[in-house]
């Protein structure tokens, strides 16, 4: 009987193939984005480790050079020799052919446990990769690194992209930095009684290991980002399949009813459709990991240069195929299914033997609970309140997003049927009369396609006008920082005096770029040392400030302290700032720093001097009003080279193409989200088109011809898409709101303004307007050719 009553149920999908179209489609399109964005986290992620367990980068204390960035190798030997146990690491780029190649050079004798070679295939042998010089290379750049040196290339896929592995004599030799070092790694236990450091090696300092750059720390809240919308595409198809299995459980009340009359047990019935959706849930997975990873490839070299550009974190540009991926790919679309189909089962577990069959009473049921479900939703509008408000946190912005998006979701069919029914009181004829009230009653049948238009309309308004709002602030902010005509980085001080001397009486002004790294307030941060004049004072603005800011740090006074610093610590002006020991020093202004992931001070360039003294600068910015005939003179005088030279242009081109990337994929995924929300309409048209007949044969009955009902069911379209718009709007520029001053704020560091761009949202509007007269198009076509047989077959059964 098992078997039979199987075949009895899998045969509505026998007779209704576009519902199983529907599903499996919906279900694919969800899975696919979801699996998608997971795979670009994981290949992240994966490019993050492999570069982390190259050196053990985040695990070991590292000496590194007080200023500058070299250490002698005598350093080194006087630091083993007094019993320290370090390890050394050279770092620099190398000129492959065109290809740049990240040369890292490593002791395997000296290097602390877990940083020595590791390779693909398990640890490299010691006797190899010291008497042989062997030279391990990520594969894209192996081939081209082999024709360029003398030295063996292996190729090795476990290294992070462009980077190239070998022992630190052939890395010297390579990089032509003979008895340099870049920095030293200590070991976990250390001896006791060694002397201090300060004795040994005044010119290093230790950084502690949890202060490494942590790449995975900095780029968590982009991943984060992505993850949100691939949760939110997640759920706008989970609609489609919520409702494709709804109605086709609703469907199947007489099927179910003529099963439990013959005695197959409630638990059998619902076992076999629940293992019924489990294989159509494998099968649209399967197609969805597919479309997830051609999405994924698709997307991979815009997001590995936004996360080298914003973070100079390196990614593989080539997409990896882990197992745990297709496996929770799989994973969540059983889930989907299964929490789309949850209330189903509760309903059919609760329903009579003997319950109404008729398929219509499923709609008229839904619009019974759209007062439960505001209820629900007006709960969430207070949840997502008190998380905004009191919460803190990354995840609580996210959740505080999540309740507004889903909150308004749930109000929405009580908003667009008020809105339906004010309509229909306000009608002029019985044909509109008919049509509004007609339009009212499918609206629980359309419900959650028009929930999914919504969330997807809100997201791209909320999106676009955060991605627009942001440019129009970057933009001005490269105006106001970038105000030299020329930047020049030198080789070394003596090329600098030289530089200097020939821009005297040729450039208007010179400014020196000088920078170290240390801790502030606790947090890895630069400290930035500027010669105050015309141009900073002209064209610096501050978010908050105290007195005369640039008089106090010319005079070594006070410091500039940039946003993410002042939010994560709460260090406004007015209060202290300990820049070394010894030396606190009040701060004057708070200044906005779009795009700069770390901490950042701003003091006066006498008193970078006294804490930095053996820094120099290296870098100039030039303030001309002639920059080609400056630049030409300075190339034609043999000064510098031509690649030491950047123009302003191509620094402004340089920083708005990152930031162009940056919005690539949320703009991909924005669009994909509307593409399956236009889906879940015309698949909620189509399925139930058939559905109609008996409420549409009456009109037809009455004078309206079959034309004249396909012609109002494409206005019904493109009203519902019209209010939806409406609603959208409103959620749209409060999701924006969200995202400039909470997520932006948690995730960055930094706030920015909200500017309003009504005809973007115009534009998007009849975009959408379009895209629901499109998916009617087709169902109003066919109800338009609807065989006058068919409608009178509505009148056949009654009397």
């Amino acid at each position: 009987m098992i078997a039979a009553a199987g075949q009895a149920l899998w045969s509505h999908w026998r007779r209704n193939p576009l519902q199983l179209f529907t599903l499996v489609a919906g279900l694919a399109l969800a899975t696919a984005l979801w699996s998608g964005v997971q795979a670009l986290n994981a290949q992240a992620r994966s490019s993050y480790d492999a570069a982390a367990a190259l050196l053990g980068e985040g695990r070991f204390d590292q000496l590194v050079p007080r200023s500058g960035d070299t250490i002698a190798q005598h350093r080194f030997v006087s630091l083993r020799r007094a019993g320290w146990l370090v390890g050394p690491v050279i770092e620099g780029s190398l000129d492959a052919g065109g290809e740049r190649v990240r040369i890292v050079g490593i002791d395997p004798l000296t290097a602390p446990g877990g940083a020595g070679p590791i390779t693909q295939a398990g640890d490299a042998p010691l006797q190899s990769f010291l008497s042989e010089r062997l030279i391990f290379a990520h594969p894209d750049i192996a081939e081209a690194l082999a024709r360029s040196v003398t030295q063996r290339v292996v190729a090795d896929p476990g290294l992070s992209p462009d980077t190239a592995v070998t022992d630190i004599g052939v890395a010297q030799f390579l990089l032509d930095r003979p008895q340099e070092l870049s920095r030293l790694m200590l070991a976990e236990s250390q001896p006791r009684g060694r002397p201090p450091l300060d004795e040994i090696a005044p010119d290093l300092v230790l950084r502690p290991s949890q202060q490494s750059s942590d790449i995975g720390q900095l780029t968590g809240s982009f991943h984060l980002n992505l993850t949100a919308f691939g949760l939110l595409s997640f759920a706008v198809g989970i609609f489609i399949v919520h409702g494709a299995i709804g109605l086709a459980f609703e469907q199947r009340r007489g099927m179910v009813r003529t099963l439990r009359s013959l005695g197959l047990p409630l638990r059998h019935l619902v076992g076999l459709m629940v293992a019924e959706l489990a294989v159509i849930a494998l099968i649209a997975g399967a197609v969805g990991v597919v479309l997830g990873y051609l999405l994924a490839a698709a997307l991979l070299p815009d997001v590995a240069a936004t996360l080298e550009g914003l973070y100079g974190a390196q990614v593989s540009g080539a997409l990896s195929l882990a197992p745990s991926w297709w496996l929770s790919g799989l994973g969540i679309a059983l889930a989907g299914t299964g929490l789309a189909a949850s209330g189903a089962f509760w309903r059919i577990a609760r329903m009579p033997a003997l319950a109404n069959s008729d398929a219509r009473a499923w709609s008229m049921a839904a619009g019974r609970r759209h007062a439960l479900l505001a209820m629900a939703g007006l709960g969430l509008f207070g949840m997502a309140a008190g998380l905004v408000w009191l919460g803190s946190g990354l995840i609580a912005g996210f959740a505080g997003v999540a309740c507004l998006l889903f909150g308004a979701a749930l109000v929405f069919p009580l908003v667009l049927d008020r809105a339906l029914s004010v309509a229909e009181r306000r009608a002029r004829s019985v044909r509109w009369e008919w049509f509004w009230a007609d339009t009212r009653q499918q609206v629980p049948g359309l419900s959650l396609a028009l929930m999914a238009l919504l969330l997807a309309m809100a997201a791209n308004i909320g999106v676009s006008t955060m991605v627009s709002s942001f440019r129009l602030t970057f933009t001005g902010f490269l105006d106001q920082r970038l105000t030299a005509g020329l930047y020049v980085a030198t080789d070394d001080a003596a090329q600098a005096e030289e530089l200097l001397f020939f821009v005297d009486g040729r450039a208007e002004g010179v400014l020196p770029l000088l920078s170290a790294d240390t801790r502030l307030a606790g947090q890895t941060a630069e400290i930035l040392g500027v010669r105050v004049g015309p141009a900073y004072r002209d064209n610096w603005t501050f978010i908050a400030q105290d007195g005369a800011v640039w008089d106090r740090v010319a005079a070594g006074e006070a410091v500039i302290i940039n946003e993410q610093m002042a939010r994560r610590a709460d260090l406004w002006p007015g209060d202290m700032l300990l820049l070394a020991p010894g030396r606190e020093v009040p701060i004057a202004g708070v200044v906005s720093d779009y795009g700069n992931p770390i901490a950042q001070a701003v003091i006066g360039e006498g008193l970078f001097g006294e804490l930095f003294p053996e820094t120099r600068a290296t870098r100039f910015g030039l303030r001309t009003q002639a920059p080609d005939a400056l630049r030409n003179a300075l190339i034609d005088a043999g000064i510098v080279e031509e690649g030491q030279i950047t123009d302003q242009s191509a620094l402004k081109a340089f920083s708005m193409g990152v930031f162009e990337r940056t919005f690539t994929v949320t703009a991909a995924l924005n669009v994909l989200t509307l593409a399956v929300a236009g889906f879940a309409i015309l698949m909620s048209l189509l399925t139930l088109a058939g559905m109609r007949i008996p409420q549409l044969a009456p009109a037809w009955a009455l004078g309206l011809t079959r034309r004249e009902l396909g012609r109002l069911e494409l206005w019904r379209a493109v009203i519902l898409a019209a209010l939806t718009l409406m609603v959208a709007v409103p959620l749209g520029l409060a999701l924006a709101w969200m995202l400039l001053a909470v997520i932006n704020v948690e995730a960055f560091g930094w706030r920015l303004p909200m500017f309003l761009f009504p005809l973007d949202y115009v534009v998007l509007g009849a975009l959408a307007l379009c895209a629901a007269m499109a998916a009617a198009a087709w169902p109003a076509l066919r109800l338009a050719r609807t065989p006058p047989s068919h409608l009178l077959k509505v009148f056949a059964h009654e009397g």
